[in-house]
């Protein structure tokens, strides 16, 4: 009989080896080796985190909080690695996305989801 967690192991060892991966990696090196588009990534990143846990504790978000999101947003948009970083990231999650949605559907098919 075949073990998931073997599979499991496997799949993340492919995952390694992907290209996307590979590319993400080499992006995210670019960013931490520049301390000015570091600074700027963990700006934008913390402000993204401070803002997800004022929603997930029913706090409301201010428009000054949301203008200051945006600003950070646009800032990050306009260095070129950075952007690439985040671009290569949604690639990523996407891929992520797709192999869980594969993974889960024998479990959607026994319990009829979507039905």
């Amino acid at each position: 009989m075949v073990n998931p967690y073997d599979k499991a192991n496997e799949l993340a060892q492919v995952l390694k080896e992907s290209s996307e991966f590979s590319e993400l990696k080499n992006l995210h090196d670019q960013v931490n080796q520049d301390e000015v588009a570091k600074r700027m990534l963990d700006n934008f990143r913390n402000v993204q985190l401070e803002l997800q846990q004022k929603q997930m504790q029913g706090e409301q978000i201010t428009e000054e909080e949301i203008q200051q999101a945006q600003q950070q947003f646009e800032l990050v948009q306009q260095h070129e690695v950075i952007s690439k970083l985040m671009e290569a990231e949604q690639r990523m999650s996407q891929l992520i996305t797709d192999i869980n949605k594969a993974i889960t559907q024998p479990l959607e098919e026994l319990y009829g989801a979507g039905e």
